[in-house]
């Protein structure tokens, strides 16, 4: 009962305290508004969408989609693309992180930049390479059978979510003291043993998360399969068919919703994992992580692993590239720019449109999930694990959910928006928005936590409200996660197309559709024309990201070395 009355009176000076700070009243309120409007009302539509049957409340859409082996197939067929990809792109990302971290490799930036360039490109690039390479008329065509189904889609989903596992098991390595292995070492054990009983243990919970990780990213994925499926029909792919091809919205939010269980499921249960303590012992200070006298029978297998996966995505990325400049894939391979003007002449108000999109919901993105950060890490607010929750609730939701979602809650007005979203740039931009608002949040705690409190409680307590504290105050302490967000959220943006696909019109495209139209058009040089301005884009853009957030770095260590 004393808890419970102390709990009330905690909450009674919360509301007062947000009463004094109308600012912060306003925001929090008008950021809950946002999020229920953009993210949680659109998932409910396709909820409430698939339990409605000739308008009245029903299951029989999931009993007819349940008894049909047309929307099984695709189920099951999503469920073992997703455990062959995750399995075998964890094995590629743990050996090249293993290589990186615990071995005395030459060139690791190098493999490093390789191993992760897949991630600034959109995935469905690397099924363009396959069909360049082993399609009908590519150069080994028939060489690893017919590309058009399993066999494909595990390849280049493996090359495009590796690099994801790759970055979750970097920093779990890392973080294990070559200590333990030296002292086992003096102790008698063979690198064999210390491997199994030292690093796989300690290593398992990581390996894990990064299984789900790119479990997820599989299901998710839709550029691929729309690509490569052929007869081997997924689940995203069939529910985008289901609402563009055959208009049946009912059809297609169930299958939309049998896509979301499993990957909200997995999220969650990674995120547990990672919630979990560490079972890494530190001793001090770490040592090197360079192992002295790795045997052969270790060392050269696993550098000639990592080798022969960088080549693989250097062959099919530089199989874009040569692509890109024949004249007409597969029968004149004529040296030619034409591709270029073609493509420019085609898709031109397609590239103008993701980059003005881009443009402006970058920095909004930005500020705002900044500003969320703030709130769910420095203030104590009614709601305050609510808005957590809603806000990294996208992140969790596949792209092909979330499209299907806005074209049922934005298609006509509602309360909560009166007016039609559909054919707007409006309702791209509110989806970009919210789509790569999750990352940007996880940045900004991880950046505000390594703050101390004080500092802004000093700023509160000399007069200045929350909103004055965060611009003047925290906003500046955190720029380099601020600039990390823009970033991600550019690139992400750029490269979008699961959700997108659902939500452009006439009016307002997106570069990603147009190499998509290419390629199924059999115009495979234009699309690999398109697909290379768009990388060039997004590394131009990353570098002057990193190049404003080092410069802006630099000043703030020298203000603060004359403060």
């Amino acid at each position: 009962m004393k808890h419970q009355g102390r709990s009330t009176i905690q909450r009674i000076n919360e509301i007062k305290k947000l009463i004094q700070e109308p600012f912060l009243l306003i925001s929090i309120l008008v950021i809950f508004y946002l999020l229920i409007l953009f993210v949680i009302f659109p998932i409910y539509q396709v909820f409430k969408t698939s339990l409605s049957y000739d308008g009245h409340f029903s299951l029989k859409n999931y009993s007819d989609v349940l008894r049909q082996s047309y929307y099984i197939k695709p189920l099951f067929n999503s469920m073992i693309l997703g455990v062959l990809v995750a399995t075998i792109g964890t094995l590629v990302g743990f050996v090249f992180a293993y290589a990186i971290t615990r071995t005395p490799m030459k060139a690791k930036g190098a493999f490093r930049l390789i191993a992760t360039f897949p991630m600034v490109s959109p995935p469905f690039v690397v099924a363009l390479a396959c069909i360049l390479l082993f399609g009908r008329s590519g150069i080994f065509a028939g060489a690893i059978g017919n590309i058009y189904g399993l066999t494909g889609l595990t390849i280049v989903e493996v090359i495009a979510y590796a690099p994801t596992a790759f970055l979750a098991l970097v920093g779990v390595l890392q973080a294990i003291d070559p200590a333990l292995e030296e002292a086992a070492m003096d102790c008698g054990a063979s690198r064999i043993k210390i491997f199994k009983t030292i690093i796989l243990p300690l290593a398992t919970p990581g390996i894990v998360s990064a299984w789900l990780l790119v479990f997820i990213q599989s299901l998710a994925d839709f550029g691929n399969p729309m690509i490569l499926s052929g007869d081997f029909s997924v689940l995203s792919v069939q529910a985008y068919l289901q609402i563009t091809g055959m208009y049946d919205l009912a059809r297609g939010s169930t299958l939309a919703i049998l896509l979301l269980v499993p990957t909200v499921v997995a999220f969650y249960l990674q995120k547990y994992l990672l919630s979990k303590k560490s079972y890494v012992t530190v001793t001090g200070k770490p040592t090197s992580a360079t192992i002295k006298n790795l045997e052969w029978y270790i060392k050269y297998p696993v550098y000639a692993f990592c080798m022969l996966f960088a080549l693989i995505v250097l062959l099919f990325y530089s199989m874009v590239v040569w692509g890109s400049f024949q004249k007409l894939w597969g029968v004149d391979s004529t040296l030619t720019l034409r591709n270029y003007v073609q493509m420019w002449r085609v898709g031109k108000n397609y590239i103008i449109d993701s980059l003005y999109i881009s443009a402006i919901i970058t920095p909004i993105t930005g500020i705002l999930s900044m500003f969320i950060a703030y709130l769910i890490t420095r203030k104590q607010f009614f709601g305050r694990n609510a808005m957590e929750f809603s806000s990294m609730l996208t992140f969790a939701v596949p792209g092909t959910v979330v499209g299907i979602g806005y074209i049922l809650a934005f298609n006509t007005p509602s309360p909560l928006m009166p007016i039609t979203l559909t054919g707007t740039g409006f309702i791209i931009m509110s989806l970009l928005v919210f789509r790569n608002l999750p990352v940007g949040i996880r940045n900004g705690v991880a950046a505000i936590e390594q703050i101390d409190p004080s500092i802004e409680e000093a700023s509160i307590d000399l007069g200045a409200d929350s909103g004055l504290t965060f611009r003047k105050i925290t906003l500046p302490m955190i720029t380099p996660a601020f600039f990390s967000g823009l970033a991600n959220c550019f690139v992400r943006s750029m490269t979008a197309i699961s959700a997108i696909i659902f939500v452009v019109s006439g009016r307002w495209n997106f570069i990603t559709v147009a190499v998509l139209g290419f390629v199924d058009n059999s115009q495979y040089a234009q699309a690999a024309a398109m697909s290379l301005l768009l990388i060039a884009i997004v590394l131009l853009a990353l570098g002057l990201i990193k190049f404003v957030t080092d410069k802006m770095g630099r000043g703030m260590q020298s203000t603060s070395i004359i403060e």
